[in-house]
C-alpha cells in the first residue's frame, strides 16, 4: 500500500520537470544529433531527476528542515530560477506550437492559458494537483501516442540515423551532463514535492525514481514522433543556426491541410497539457515558497506590503511573459534560454547539493552570480563559432563558485580535538543581571574546556524560538551566562556564596549578531579568558552552529567587589589560582609566561 502510494507522486512528478527545455528540446537534438544524441540527453535528465529524490530520501534532514535554513542565501536564486524556467516554456509553447498553428494574434489565448493554469495552481492544493495530473497524463499521453501514429502513417521519412554527430554537440557533452544533473536542485516544484512525500511518511527516492521513468517515457514519445517526421519547418534562427524545435508543429499543419485535422488537435492537448501542468506546479510551489520564507521573515519592508501581494507568484509569471513575447518575434533560439541552466545556475546547484549532503554553507550569491554571467558569455561564444573547448569548459567554470563546499564536502576531514566533558551540576555564582536570567533548573548536557576555551554543547527547541521560527535574541546572552557560570564552576567547584568574601559583578557585555540559528541546530557556546588588569576581567565569547558556522562573538567584562561594602577590589587569589591554567599566554599570571624582552617586564612589575 505505501509503495503505491509513493507511485501515484509519478505522474506529477514527471509532468513538473515538462517544460518547454524538456519537451520541445527532445525534437530538436533528435532531429539533429540521432538517437545517440537523444538518449545522451535523455539519460542524464532523467538522472538528474532521480538523484534529486534519492539523495534527499536519503537525507536526516527532512526536506522542510533544509528548506528553512537555505531559503534566506537561496531566495534570489530561487525565483530567478523559476522565471527562467517559466520563459523556456512559453517561449517554446508560443514560437513552436500556438504561433504556427494559431498565426496572429496568439497572444490572448496564451495569455487565457496561463490565467486559467494559475487559477488552478491557486485554487488546488498540491495533494489535489497531484491527482489532476494522474488525469492530464492519461489524457496527455493518449493524445501524444494518437499523434505518433498519424504522422508516421502519413510520413515517408525513414527516421533519423543513429548519431549525426557534430563539434558542437561534442562541446555540449558536459553543459548538458551538469546542467541536467544539477537542474531539480534550484526547482522549487520538487522541493515542495519532496518535503510533502516525506511528511506523509512517503519514500521520496521511490517515487522520484518513478517519476524519472514516467518522465523519460514522455520525453521517448517526442522523439518517436519527431523521428517519424524529420526536419521539415526547421528554421534559421537569430544566429544563423538551425532549429528543429518546431518540426511536429510543421507536420501537424501539413497533415491538417490533408484532412487530417485530429493530429492537430492531438498535439494541442499534448502540448497545453505540458505547458498547464507546468505553471501550475509552478504558482503552486511559488506561493509555498513565498509563504514560508515571507512568514519568518524579519524584513520591515515585507511588513508593509499585503501578504496576498508579496506571496504572489504574478509577478514571476508577467516578467517571463513579457521576456517571451518580446524574444519570439526577434527569433531567438531556445538554445540560450536553456543555456543558464548549464552555466548560470550551476555554483547554486552545487552549493545546495551539497549542503543537503552535510557541507557547511559557504554560498555567496554575489560571487555566484558573477561567475555564473561569465561562464553564460563563454557559452554563447563556444556556440555560435563553434569552439566546442570554451562550451566544454563553460559549465567548470561555473562550478568555481562551489569550490569552496565541494572541497570541504570530499577532501579530508580535520581530526577532531578531543574535549573533555564534565557533568557537574550548574550554580549560580555571581548576582549579576546576566547571571540572574540564568535558569536554576537548566542544565547543560556537555561541558569542558578544548585547549583555552570552554565549550558548552547545547541544541535549541521551539521553546527557544521566537514567533517566526528563529532563536530569540536574548537567548544568546543567556546562554553565554550559562556557559560562563560552568566555567566558573569547573575551575571553582568550591565557591560558597555563603562563606566567599567577594562577589563577581559583570562590568559590561556586548555581543555581535552573525546568523541566526534554528531550532535543533547543535550549538557550541565557547568562552574564554582573553586579558586582565588588576581590577578587571575580559571574557570573548563565540557562538557557533554546526551547520551554519559562527552565529555572533563578543566579550564581557567582570569586576570583583568587596561581598559587605561592594568597594572594588584587585583580583582575588582564589580566583587567580583557579583559573591559574587558563590565564592568557601573554599574562604574568600565566603559568608559561615568558617575557620577551626587559622592556615588557618591566610593564608588567
Amino acid at each position: 500500500m505505501k509503495f503505491v502510494r509513493d507511485l501515484v507522486w509519478a505522474p506529477t512528478i514527471g509532468l513538473s520537470w515538462l517544460w518547454g527545455l524538456g519537451f520541445f528540446y527532445s525534437f530538436h537534438v533528435t532531429l539533429t544529433y540521432g538517437w545517440l544524441g537523444f538518449f545522451g540527453f535523455a539519460i542524464a535528465n532523467v538522472a538528474g531527476l532521480w538523484l534529486f529524490g534519492y539523495i534527499l530520501g536519503r537525507s536526516a534532514r527532512s526536506p522542510d528542515q533544509i528548506m528553512k535554513t537555505i531559503e534566506g542565501p537561496y531566495a534570489g536564486v530561487f525565483l530567478l530560477f523559476q522565471m527562467a524556467a517559466l520563459i523556456v516554456t512559453i517561449f517554446g509553447f508560443v514560437a513552436y506550437l500556438w504561433q504556427p498553428i494559431v498565426g496572429e494574434g496568439a497572444g490572448l489565448g496564451v495569455a487565457l492559458l496561463l490565467l486559467f493554469a494559475c487559477a488552478v495552481g491557486h485554487a488546488l492544493s498540491l495533494g489535489q494537483l497531484k491527482l489532476l495530473h494522474i488525469a492530464y497524463t492519461i489524457i496527455g499521453v493518449a493524445a501524444a501516442i494518437v499523434l505518433l501514429a498519424g504522422l508516421s502513417a502519413t510520413s515517408d521519412y525513414p527516421g533519423v540515423p543513429l548519431q549525426s554527430f557534430d563539434a558542437r554537440f561534442y562541446g555540449l557533452i558536459m553543459p548538458t551532463l551538469i546542467g541536467f544533473l544539477l537542474g531539480p536542485w534550484l526547482d522549487i516544484q520538487h522541493w515542495q514535492r519532496a518535503a510533502q512525500i516525506k511528511r506523509e511518511g512517503g519514500n521520496v527516492g521511490v517515487a522520484y525514481g518513478a517519476g524519472a521513468l514516467i518522465f523519460f517515457g514522455f520525453l521517448l514519445l517526442n522523439a518517436l514522433t519527431a523521428s517519424a517526421v524529420g526536419p521539415i519547418g526547421s528554421v534559421l534562427s537569430i544566429d544563423g543556426l538551425p532549429s528543429a524545435q518546431g518540426a511536429v508543429s510543421a507536420a501537424a499543419v501539413l497533415a491538417a491541410e490533408n484532412g487530417q485535422s485530429r493530429l492537430v488537435v492531438a498535439f494541442v492537448i499534448w502540448t497545453v497539457i505540458a505547458l498547464a501542468s507546468t505553471v501550475d506546479s509552478f504558482y503552486c510551489a511559488t506561493a509555498w515558497f513565498l509563504k514560508g520564507k515571507n512568514m519568518r521573515s524579519n524584513s520591515p519592508l515585507l511588513a508593509l506590503i499585503p501578504d496576498n501581494i508579496a506571496s504572489s507568484p504574478l509577478w514571476l509569471l508577467i516578467g517571463a511573459t513579457w521576456v517571451a513575447f518580446v524574444a519570439v518575434p526577434a527569433n531567438f533560439s531556445l538554445m540560450y534560454f536553456m543555456m543558464p541552466f548549464a552555466t548560470l545556475f550551476v555554483s547554486a546547484s552545487a552549493n545546495l547539493v551539497c549542503e543537503s549532503l552535510g557541507a557547511k554553507p559557504k554560498f555567496d550569491p554575489v560571487l555566484s552570480f558573477m561567475i555564473g554571467c561569465g561562464s553564460s558569455l563563454i557559452f554563447v561564444l563556444g556556440y555560435v563559432q563553434p569552439v566546442p573547448g570554451f562550451l566544454f569548459i563553460s559549465p567548470f567554470i561555473g562550478l568555481i563558485g562551489a569550490l569552496p563546499v565541494i572541497i570541504e564536502l570530499i577532501g579530508p576531514k580535520p581530526r577532531a580535538v578531543p574535549v573533555e566533558i564534565v557533568d557537574q551540576p550548574v550554580r549560580m555564582m555571581t548576582p549579576s543581571p546576566i547571571a540572574a536570567a540564568d535558569g536554576l533548573e537548566e542544565i547543560s548536557p556537555s561541558h569542558g574546556f578544548d585547549g583555552e576555551w570552554f565549550v558548552m554543547q547545547l541544541i535549541p527547541t521551539y521553546d527557544d524560538t521566537n514567533s517566526v521560527g528563529n532563536v530569540y535574541f536574548a537567548n544568546y546572552v543567556r546562554w553565554v551566562g550559562k556557559a560562563r557560570e560552568l566555567f566558573f564552576n569547573v575551575c571553582m567547584p568550591d565557591f560558597d556564596l555563603a562563606t566567599t568574601r567577594f562577589y563577581i559583578l559583570t562590568r559590561s557585555f556586548t555581543h555581535d549578531y552573525r546568523r541566526e540559528s534554528k531550532e535543533f541546530e547543535q550549538v557550541s557556546v565557547r568562552i574564554k579568558i582573553a586579558r586582565h588588569n588588576r581590577k578587571f576581567v575580559t571574557l570573548a565569547h563565540e557562538i557557533h552552529s554546526a551547520s551554519q558556522g559562527l552565529l555572533g562573538h563578543g566579550e564581557q567584562s567582570l569586576m570583583f567587589v568587596d561581598r559587605d561594602s561592594y568597594a572594588p577590589l584587585d583580583i582575588p587569589g582564589e580566583v587567580i589560582k583557579g583559573f591559574l591554567a587558563y590565564w592568557p599566554k601573554d599574562s604574568r599570571l600565566s603559568p608559561s609566561y615568558r617575557p620577551q624582552n626587559l622592556e615588557q617586564a618591566k610593564r608588567q612589575i
